[in-house]
């Protein structure tokens, strides 16, 4: 099946005008034109267009989102993870909903308001615009899908092996430990398979990249929040050379 220009331009909400552009710059190419050159898009590209259209929505640039598709050439596993993205979109939009809903009966009979009630919903995202500045939004919609995808125990799970390596790294630097000696080195590797094991990430499914693990490595020292998380400045510094000198032997 095709579909004409002006046909993909209703149903998208977008102009043909558009559509000519994103084939102009390599984005979106039509599978034919016709004798009176007219476009016309075949399934392959209107899945193409729908996934041009998701990056769109999550604040991508047109430069970013042909990178994107360029690098992720596995259809189905780029739209599952979309897929997870929207339905944790969806859920948390329900919830709030549920939770306005509650809000305004409980205003208008009276109730005493329950906060747990008041903010269902209304997830407090810290460090997206950080993450998006740095490696883009694609990368943090990745990690978040992956993140409210888990169950509760899985995220038990996580957070309890954040905070022991983060103990264990500030342990390592109170009892000066080089940070080119084997013990630091093995943490270093626990650091950056922890690191590797979130989707979005640089490197996800096989290493983290140097750039990425040594530009983390540098953010412990830059910023204070981070570096109450290996015991302060002095334990920030050790971990960003360890990491520095791991990424140096092996990534």
């Amino acid at each position: 099946m095709e579909a004409s220009i002006q046909e993909v331009a209703r149903l998208t909400g977008t102009t043909s005008r558009t559509l000519r552009h994103y084939d102009a710059v390599g984005l979106l190419r039509p599978s034919r034109v016709g004798d009176n050159g007219y476009r016309w898009y075949d399934d392959d590209a209107l899945v193409r267009l729908q996934r041009v259209l998701l990056l769109r929505d999550l604040g991508l640039g047109l430069a970013e989102i042909r990178r994107v598709l360029d690098r992720e050439t596995d259809e189905g596993t780029a739209l599952r993870r979309h897929l997870a993205w929207l339905e944790a979109e969806q859920d948390r939009l329900a919830r709030q909903a549920a939770s306005v809903h509650r809000t305004l009966t409980a205003r208008e009979n009276g109730d005493t308001l329950m906060a747990a009630d008041v903010f269902d919903g209304f997830d407090h995202t810290q460090y997206r615009e950080e993450v998006e500045e740095r490696w883009g939004a694609d990368a943090y919609a990745a990690s978040d899908a992956w993140w409210r995808g888990l169950a509760e125990t899985d995220r038990a799970a996580w957070t309890a092996q954040t905070t022991q390596l983060g103990a264990d790294w500030a342990a390592a630097a109170g009892a000066g430990v080089e940070p080119t000696s084997d013990a630091a080195q093995e943490l270093a590797r626990r650091h950056v398979a922890w690191l590797g094991s979130v989707p979005g990430t640089p490197g996800y499914g096989s290493s983290p990249v140097a750039a990425y693990v040594t530009g983390l490595a540098d953010m412990y020292v830059a910023d204070e929040r981070f570096a109450r998380s290996y015991g302060g400045p002095a334990g920030a510094a050790f971990v960003r050379e360890a990491l520095h000198a791991y990424a140096a032997r092996h990534l």
